[in-house]
């Protein structure tokens, strides 16, 4: 179709639609709300979204930070935390405290594959006091009113941090790990870097964790923020700060044996990294009882140095059973903190 000003109409009709379009590149261009909880700002990876004069966040962004544990499945949201329980469903203006029936604006909704809920209304049904400063765009939560009341405190600090507190590395994916001062629960560990939850990704025991991120992070500074709860009783709540300059990925490849290969409790396991990278080690074996339950028969933990030509070795000696399995995990870190994890599951 051809325009010229002898069809005015025609004009004024694709200048409507070129405004039109640009509408929401508007809108998405303003600034994004930003969340602070007990004075500490929180980082999505899904920011958050206003409708309706709403703040909605994801699912789990806030309210495990204000003691409240998160269940959800087929649309149906449960909030469990500081004496309250709070329902709410993707797409109803219905939601239940403590079993009363309300009605909020805005329904819960997805984009993608997050579950954003609206942070005003579940954090004060948790407890919460929740302030909108409109010229920063702020929105301040404090868990400590309205008979919020933290976990009692363990004492579980976290040492051996890495990166170091304040520290720098030259890594796209930088190692991150750090060993607790006294054995922690480890199913109950909730860890996330800039606030996106890596707990899924990060091997954990009674002693330590550790992950590699599984995508590349900006240059700047990031926030490891773990919560938790010690193997005598009591929780934890520790994060620590480090900047990342980013520098050539680290790599770990000629493993051997190769994942899948059977072997014994005594083996030795070799492979290639970037030169002069630390390279840490953790095995553990189990079998299964009845299909059903994992019983663990022997661990390995153990740090070695990758030669001037990036091999390294290191032997395994574990407890093994007939038909049980041993999972490895390899951590390479090199001299200027570039990072990368394998791991590998063994019959034995």
């Amino acid at each position: 179709m051809q325009f010229s000003h002898r069809n005015p109409r025609a004009l004024l009709a694709l200048a409507t639609a070129f405004i039109l379009t640009l509408a929401p590149l508007a809108t998405a261009a303003q600034q994004t709300v930003t969340v602070v909880v007990n004075g500490q700002t929180v980082y999505f990876d899904q920011p958050p979204v206003e409708r309706a004069g709403r703040v909605f966040v994801p699912l789990r962004g806030v309210f495990e930070r204000l003691g409240a544990s998160v269940v959800y499945a087929n649309g149906q949201i449960n909030a469990t935390g500081n004496g309250r329980n709070i329902s709410l469903r993707i797409g109803s203006n219905i939601a239940y405290v403590n079993g009363n029936q309300t009605t909020i604006d805005v329904a819960p909704f997805l984009i993608g594959a997050r579950t954003l809920v609206p942070l005003r209304f579940v954090a004060q049904a948790l407890g919460a006091n929740v302030d909108y400063n409109d010229s920063s765009r702020t929105v301040a939560i404090n868990g400590n009113g309205n008979g919020y009341a933290p976990p009692p405190s363990s004492g579980v600090q976290l040492v051996e941090r890495r990166p170091s507190t304040g520290g720098t590395v030259s890594a796209r994916s930088p190692a991150i790990s750090a060993t607790f001062s006294q054995p922690v629960d480890p199913n109950s560990l909730h860890i996330t870097l800039d606030g996106r939850d890596v707990t899924s990704t990060a091997y954990a025991s009674q002693n330590r964790f550790s992950f590699t991120p599984t995508y590349e992070v900006p240059s700047g500074t990031h926030t490891v923020h773990v919560t938790g709860n010690a193997a005598s009783g009591g929780g934890f709540d520790q994060s620590w700060s480090f900047t990342s300059t980013g520098s050539a990925a680290n790599y770990i490849n000629r493993v051997t044996p190769p994942a899948g290969a059977s072997v014994g409790g005594s083996f030795t396991l070799t492979g290639h990294t970037r030169p002069g990278s630390t390279v840490h080690v953790e095995a553990a074996s189990q079998t299964v009882l009845g299909h059903v339950i994992a019983i663990g028969t022997g661990a390995v933990d153990q740090t070695v140095t990758a030669d001037g030509y990036g091999n390294f070795s290191t032997p395994i000696n574990l407890n093994t059973v007939p038909g049980g399995t041993i999972r490895a995990v390899i951590q390479s870190v090199a001299p200027d903190g570039a990072a990368a994890s394998v791991t590998l599951n063994y019959p034995s």
